[in-house]
């Protein structure tokens, strides 16, 4: 396992960083990582330096994009032929690597964990958002992603070399939708997302609107023109 490294952007994530790489080094020895401090303003990078944690540590916040293109860029240098992105915040469960990584070995280029390939979808304002990019993306690429603003995904050697060496390429759906129209095999695994285990989310109501609505436009209007 140690051709995966697991990439893990933080920004602010004093109260959940040290559970998160705790869990990762005791229960999942095999598997390299990397927390890429996002110009915190907290003691994310102290508490990172002090357990001695793999650490990449931004001068100024880039941003999730720029986070996590520094990842694949130290991914792409060390030569690893896998990576995972992977939150912070304690919601992502790393038990589900070992599966990504099966399913990436029948021929895929990205695979995503998904919390609805067996599961329903709830009926709730954020999940219709979800719904309505599910179907933008399948409007673009006649592809059907069941859970499209997952923040866990493997991506292959190829997809690494892409997001390390070329700008604009967010984790985002809407760049997940470029790169399946430009060829990427995509798929999907069941998984369970846990809750932030402390601290608030950025993702306010009216944050996830207007996530929702630039993602839908980038999907259907402005990723024909990359």
């Amino acid at each position: 396992m140690n051709d995966i490294l697991v990439i893990i952007p933080a920004f602010n994530e004093e109260m959940n960083i040290t559970f998160v790489a705790e869990n990762l080094i005791r229960n999942h020895p095999d598997l390299d990582y990397v927390i890429v401090n996002d110009g915190s303003q907290d003691r994310t990078a102290e508490i990172c330096r002090r357990h001695a944690y793999h650490l990449l540590d931004l001068p100024v916040n880039l941003g999730l994009a720029g986070a996590f293109q520094a990842g694949m860029r130290y991914a792409c240098e060390r030569g690893y032929r896998y990576a995972v992105q992977f939150d912070g915040d304690g919601q992502h469960r790393a038990e589900y690597i070992v599966p990504m990584r099966e399913k990436m070995d029948e021929g895929y280029d990205i695979v995503i964990a998904s919390r609805f390939v067996t599961e329903k979808k709830p009926h709730s304002l954020r999940m219709i958002g979800s719904r309505l990019i599910a179907a933008a993306i399948f409007l673009t690429t006649g592809q059907k992603i069941n859970d499209p603003t997952s923040g866990m995904r493997m991506y292959n050697e190829k997809m690494i070399r892409i997001f390390a060496k070329k700008i604009n390429y967010a984790p985002e759906p809407d760049t997940l939708s470029l790169l399946m129209r430009h060829g990427a095999k995509t798929a999907e695994i069941q998984a369970v997302m846990d809750l932030r285990t402390a601290g608030v989310s950025y993702l306010t109501p009216f944050v996830a609107a207007s996530y929702m609505v630039r993602t839908l436009i980038s999907i259907l209007f402005i990723q024909r023109f990359r």
